[in-house]
């Protein structure tokens, strides 16, 4: 009995305790710093987000939703199994901003003294790069239709540069979001063939793929007379809509000391059975020079189940860099390394994918049927895009030019 008195008072002083520290967490002192670290890139005016995080009047009445959100993980979005690799843009809450986010839903989300809420972080407005220095749009409206499937559009476009220049940031958007499943913006460069490699990418756009921003010194080379090629993917909604996407691009200021490139790994041979719930397809690529390694994104469509990255060396040895263990098409992420990873030539960068095309997988628009390579989301793709950066020679010439619309 003495025991049982002892333990209940123990549940009822560590439960007065806990809701006091409950009834201290508010809004303005302890939620919005979260959100604005965290959440505000894109739950703003103009961005992916459906809601807005930027005002207590906003945010309040989604505090319940946003309390199941974090304790599932299911937001902020992130894939990266934690057991492989470290990355710098890893989105993930730490356990003390999901408990506090958490006591402030259970407590009734109080706002607090607005005296106690930090400055508000700044946004330029339509981007996340900051104000571009040349800003490239389709050229032409695209009329897109309310019903139908329809196939990849590209628009080539000429910038008119004069000069060559260095890209150190580069973002993508959708003109009519609703209809743009994603865009991806090539460099055409005479001087340069690229494109079997995957190297001559410029800058993406998929739901949950976030602006290139690269480390200070390294940068994207366009050359002079190089064209932009669109590619395009719409898709109907029910209603027409005219849209005239585009991107914007920072130019360095100082010469970088190194080069960014894209490169990839891609099977475009597989066959997935009908109901295949684990359907393997592997690919891989040896590297021809010594490369600095800082990023991956892995793509696939709707039947894509899991993705890795294993580095294997000219010695033999292997690490896993990236494994994403639930693959999601509705989040297309990059993982940046939080250090470039020197990779000498040779090293092997291994690839391995598994897809489900089963019954099971709700997203799977037809279980019956082989799948194949293709643009469309009923079909298939395997791509494990890299980024390396190579050092700058010689001495690489710095971009200039003003603001164009």
């Amino acid at each position: 009995m003495k025991f049982f008195h002892l333990t209940t008072l123990l549940v009822v002083s560590t439960a007065a305790m806990s809701g006091a520290t409950t009834a201290k967490v508010n809004y303005s002192k302890h939620v919005a710093p979260i959100l604005n670290k965290r959440c505000v890139e894109c739950h703003r005016a103009g961005e992916a987000a459906p809601m807005t995080f930027t005002s207590y009047s906003e945010v309040r009445p989604w505090a319940k939703a946003m309390k199941a959100a974090v304790l599932s993980k299911k937001m902020p979005p992130w894939l990266a199994d934690p057991k492989h690799g470290k990355f710098s843009n890893d989105r993930r809450l730490s356990p003390d901003e999901i408990e506090t986010i958490s006591a402030w839903a259970d407590s009734g989300a109080p706002e607090g003294n607005p005296k106690d809420l930090p400055p508000a972080p700044t946004f330029v407005a339509g981007w996340n790069i900051g104000k571009p220095d040349l800003i490239i749009d389709l050229g032409k409206d695209f009329e897109v239709p309310a019903e139908g499937t329809v196939p990849y559009k590209y628009f080539t476009v000429d910038p008119g540069l004069k000069e060559d220049v260095w890209v150190e940031a580069a973002e993508a958007r959708a003109d009519k979001r609703s209809v743009v499943h994603h865009i991806i913006a090539f460099v055409m460069d005479s001087k340069e063939n690229l494109s079997g490699t995957g190297g001559n990418l410029l800058v993406g756009w998929a739901p949950g793929d976030p602006p290139v921003i690269f480390q200070p010194g390294t940068a994207k080379l366009i050359r002079a007379g190089s064209k932009i090629n669109f590619q395009m993917h719409y898709t109907p909604n029910g209603k027409p809509a005219t849209d005239r996407s585009y991107i914007g691009l920072r130019f360095a200021k100082e010469p970088p000391k190194f080069r960014a490139i894209t490169g990839r790994t891609i099977n475009f041979g597989f066959k997935i059975p009908p109901g295949a719930d684990n359907h393997e397809v592997a690919a891989a690529f040896t590297l021809k020079e010594d490369v600095h390694l800082t990023g991956f994104m892995p793509h696939m469509h709707v039947r894509g189940k899991d993705f890795k990255y294993t580095i294997v060396y000219p010695d033999g040895r292997s690490e896993v860099l990236l494994s994403v263990p639930n693959y999601d098409f509705n989040w297309q992420l990059s993982y940046q390394l939080p250090e470039p990873l020197f990779l000498p030539k040779g090293t092997k960068i291994d690839t391995v994918a598994h897809f489900d095309n089963s019954a099971n997988n709700k997203y799977n628009p037809d279980p019956t049927k082989e799948v194949k390579w293709g643009d469309q989301t009923w079909e298939e793709m395997m791509i494990g895009w890299y980024d390396y950066t190579l050092p700058v020679t010689p001495k690489a010439p710095v971009a200039t030019g003003g603001a164009e619309e």
